[in-house]
């Protein structure tokens, strides 16, 4: 069948792509690259006609809060029309574990108006909750870092490696909508500032970590249970040390 994927250039997006394809699919890859515009609704009519399923997987240029819930906003909304008149039987939308829970935070109130604006469309519809890639795991560290100490909150986290969440998107493209938000994760938990210590030293960087209960995770205070999931997820099988071995060798 012919599946888009918006964002399909990304870091999920190309290896959605690339297993989807190997099935077998007629998948189409779009971002503005590619001509087609979420924001502006340039290519969006072209890419979906004909097409059974999208994929979601499109992330802001900007992570300001205003430009962020604009972007959210216009690219749902446009997207969601131009699937209505295309006639689209499955949307599929990659979110975040614990996106309702941290609204202090700007990034996090823009994924709460797609997932609502998803499920008000009428569209059959399936919500993806990942928690956080273990390849973001260098931002975390350089987004609390002052000098040469990285500040960040000692709450769990979960951490997923990107091939396990392209598997879990994959089967939710080929499988039917939910009607409901599913949860992935990875296998294991760890305290954020011990596991970016450990990311750091693996790394060779010279930087120190400190715990800080007060510490933001991008405008959003943390607790144990903000960033993981404890709704039956469906668990990764990639551990941070195979991760690491495999994926974040020193350069």
């Amino acid at each position: 069948m012919k599946i888009v994927v918006i964002g399909g250039t990304g870091l999920i997006g190309s290896k959605t792509v690339e297993r989807l394809a190997k099935r077998g699919h007629d998948v189409i890859a779009a971002s503005p690259n590619s001509g087609v515009n979420t924001i502006t609704g340039e290519g969006l009519a072209e890419a979906l006609s004909g097409a059974e399923v999208v994929l979601d997987l499109a992330n802001p240029p900007s992570f300001e809060d205003k430009a962020v819930l604009e972007f959210f906003e216009t690219s749902g909304r446009n997207l969601l029309a131009a699937e209505k008149l295309a006639g689209v039987k499955h949307h599929i939308a990659l979110s975040v574990v614990g996106t309702e829970r941290l609204q202090e935070s700007g990034y996090f109130r823009g994924k709460l108006t797609q997932e609502k604006l998803i499920k008000a469309s009428g569209i059959p519809y399936t919500i993806v909750h990942s928690t956080q890639f273990m390849e973001f795991l260098g931002g975390i560290a350089q987004s609390g870092t002052v000098g040469q100490t990285v500040h960040l909150s000692p709450a769990y986290v979960q951490p997923i490696a990107s091939d396990d969440v392209a598997d879990a998107m994959t089967d939710v493209a080929l499988s039917a909508p939910a009607n409901a938000t599913l949860e992935i994760a990875g296998p294991e938990r760890a305290r954020l500032s011990e596991l970016v210590a450990r990311y750091l030293k693996a790394m060779k960087d010279p930087r120190t970590t400190e715990a800080d209960v007060e510490a933001r995770y991008f405008g959003a205070r943390l607790n144990d249970q903000s960033l993981v999931s404890d709704d039956n997820p469906r668990l990764g099988s990639i551990t941070f040390e195979q991760w690491f071995a495999k994926s974040a060798q020193p350069t």
